[in-house]
């Protein structure tokens, strides 16, 4: 009962942490501080730029440095047994390894359900499984779009160990680019128009440059919550 009502607390915790992140601060606030981590091409408009502030949020310092230690632990052992992979079904990412799971410890449990809470509606279906993948130092992530096969209109993703950029180009009109600065512990929201109508990858450090300054991506893991397919 006791474990319960505590469920009950973190549960309405997180969800007025969400409100708060998304929802209590107004659209020039919101502006200032999702947009100092994206940096838009010269052919973006205002529409573009509009578009991309409100379905790319990328919050820093989303974990502290506990947290991504704690997280890191837990996934370390299993990730360290996997090899390193260059070969992808689709031939979207290479230098990766990865898993999906679906338990976590107690107090990892928690930064889980703070992504899951500040991530997604408390009404929209997430799936249940948590994919983890790891990218090599030489890694990269190629240009694509999440099928709508496996995931719906939200990507939620946390950045460990290291900053790297992501790459967004609108799949129709190629002209339009912003590159988006992950940091180390911070967490990105894609959604809507972003996520459906503008490819993402990772850059290789060969090309990993924001706003001229070049990002040195090491490993990266990242830990991804996705909500269900829209049917």
């Amino acid at each position: 009962m006791l474990f319960q009502r505590c469920n009950n607390t973190l549960h309405k915790i997180f969800s007025n942490l969400r409100i708060a992140y998304l929802r209590n601060i107004n659209t020039e606030e919101k502006t200032k501080k999702w947009e100092s981590s994206l940096d838009f091409c010269n052919s973006c408009d205002e529409q573009c730029r509009e578009q991309v502030v409100e379905n790319m949020i990328i919050l820093n310092d989303f974990l502290s440095l506990e947290e991504e230690k704690s997280l890191f632990e837990e996934v370390e052992p299993y990730m360290k047994k996997l090899h390193y992979e260059f070969d992808h079904w689709d031939d979207a990412i290479h230098g990766y390894r990865e898993t999906e799971r679906l338990q976590w410890n107690e107090k990892n449990k928690v930064i889980i359900d703070k992504v899951r809470s500040v991530g997604f509606p408390a009404s929209v279906p997430q799936l249940k499984l948590v994919h983890v993948l790891d990218l090599a130092e030489n890694g990269v992530i190629k240009a694509h779009i999440d099928s709508t096969r496996f995931c719906g209109n939200t990507i939620a993703g946390l950045s460990l160990l290291s900053d790297s950029v992501m790459r967004l180009v609108h799949h129709e009109k190629k002209d339009l680019k912003v590159d988006a600065l992950l940091r180390r512990r911070s967490l990105y929201i894609m959604k809507g128009v972003v996520r459906y109508n503008f490819t993402h990858e990772i850059l290789g450090n060969d090309v990993s440059l924001f706003r001229g300054c070049p990002v040195l991506k090491t490993r990266r893991l990242s830990i991804i919550c996705r909500n269900e397919p829209v049917s």
